[in-house]
C-alpha cells in the first residue's frame, strides 16, 4: 500500500486550521482509502495559539504529527522541515488556510504519472487578492529568468512530488531554502493540473510585502548567480554610455572652445558611476554576507516541540 504524507505549513492560523484538517480527513477517507496517509502540521512561530489546535489535532487523530518551530522561520522551511519529517512515496503541500482544497488532491496524484515528478496545481481562477496576485506574476518572471523556469510552468504552493525528489530537496542543509529553486535543481518532469481555488473564509493572507521581497532575494541569490551576470552587464552598458559621453564632451569642447564643460554633465556621469558601483557592491555583498551565514551553520529552522499522535496504519 502505498503511502501519502501531507505536509501544512501553519502560520497564524488558529481560526480555520482545524476546519482545513477536518476537511482533509474526509476527503483520505472518501477518496484515498486506498492509500496509507500521514498528516504533518509545521506552527511557523505563530502569534496566536495554532500550535495549541494543531497539538489537539494530534492528540486526537491518527497519524498526525505536529511540529513548533521556536521562531518564525518563513513557509519554505516549514515546507522543509514536513519533508525532513514524512516518510510517504508521495508527498503532498498544501495551504492551512483552506484556499487549496483538499478536495483538489485527486487531480494532483491523478497526474503524477510515470513520467512526471513533480506536479503542481494551477488556479483556473486565483481568489488571492491583488497585492499577492501581483507578487505571484512577479516571481514567476524572475523565476523564469533566473533559474530557467519554463514559462508555461504555474508554480504554487499546493503541489505533489514523489520521494525521490523530496529525498534530493532535503540534502540541502543551508539557509534560506527555497522550493521552486530546489524542485527545478532537481527535475524538469513537472507538469501543471487545473484546480479549483477557494476565497479565504477568515482572515487574510500573511504574505506582506516584505516577505515576498525576502522571499525573492534568498531565491535568486541562494540558487543563481544570473544577478552577478546582470550586475556586470549593466556596469559595462553604463561604462560604454560614460565613455561616448565624455568623448562627446571632448569633441564639443574641442570644436567649441567657448562652451564649457558644465557641472551638469560632470555630475550626470558621476551619478551613473556611482550608481552602478553601489549596485554591484550591494550584490556581491548580498553573497558574501550569504556564505557567511552558511559558514557560521545557521539553521533552516528550530524545533521546539513535536507531537505524535496516535499511528494507526491503513
Amino acid at each position: 500500500m502505498q503511502k501519502i504524507s501531507f505536509v501544512i505549513p501553519c502560520y497564524n492560523s488558529e481560526k480555520y486550521v482545524t476546519h482545513t484538517v477536518q476537511k482533509l480527513k474526509e476527503v483520505i477517507a472518501k477518496d484515498l482509502s486506498q492509500y496509507e496517509t500521514e498528516i504533518i502540521l509545521v506552527n511557523d512561530g505563530s502569534k496566536d495559539n495554532t500550535f495549541q489546535k494543531l497539538k489537539e489535532i494530534a492528540i486526537t487523530t491518527n497519524n498526525v504529527i505536529a511540529i513548533d518551530f521556536t521562531r518564525n522561520f518563513g513557509q519554505h522551511s516549514a515546507i522543509m522541515a514536513g519533508l525532513n519529517q514524512c516518510d510517504g512515496e508521495i508527498i503532498v503541500a498544501l495551504d492551512d488556510d483552506g484556499q487549496t482544497p483538499p478536495e483538489e488532491i485527486k487531480k494532483l496524484l491523478d497526474a503524477l504519472d510515470e513520467e512526471t515528478d513533480v506536479v503542481y496545481a494551477k488556479y483556473e481562477e486565483k481568489k488571492h487578492n491583488a497585492f499577492r496576485n501581483f507578487g505571484s506574476s512577479i516571481n514567476s518572471i524572475m523565476a523564469h529568468a533566473l533559474l530557467g523556469k519554463p514559462k508555461d510552468l504555474y508554480i504554487s504552493s499546493f503541489f505533489a512530488m514523489k520521494h525521490y525528489i523530496k529525498d534530493e530537496i532535503i540534502t540541502y542543509r543551508n539557509p534560506y531554502p527555497y522550493m521552486e529553486g530546489l524542485v527545478l535543481r532537481a527535475t524538469n518532469k513537472i507538469k501543471n493540473v487545473m484546480v479549483n481555488h477557494k476565497q479565504r473564509e477568515v482572515g487574510k493572507s500573511q504574505y506582506t510585502f516584505k516577505k515576498l521581497i525576502g522571499l525573492w532575494i534568498n531565491g535568486f541569490t541562494n540558487f543563481s548567480v544570473k544577478p552577478l551576470r546582470i550586475a556586470i552587464f549593466f556596469s559595462v552598458l553604463f561604462i560604454a554610455i560614460a565613455m561616448v559621453a565624455m568623448i562627446f564632451l571632448i569633441i564639443n569642447r574641442i570644436t567649441n572652445p567657448a562652451v564649457p564643460m558644465g557641472w551638469t554633465s560632470m555630475t550626470i556621469l558621476l551619478l551613473i558611476i556611482g550608481a552602478v558601483i553601489t549596485f554591484i557592491l550591494g550584490l556581491i555583498g548580498e553573497y558574501v554576507g550569504r556564505i557567511y551565514i552558511s559558514i557560521n551553520n545557521n539553521p533552516q529552522y528550530v524545533i521546539r516541540n513535536t507531537i505524535k499522535g496516535k499511528q494507526n496504519n491503513q
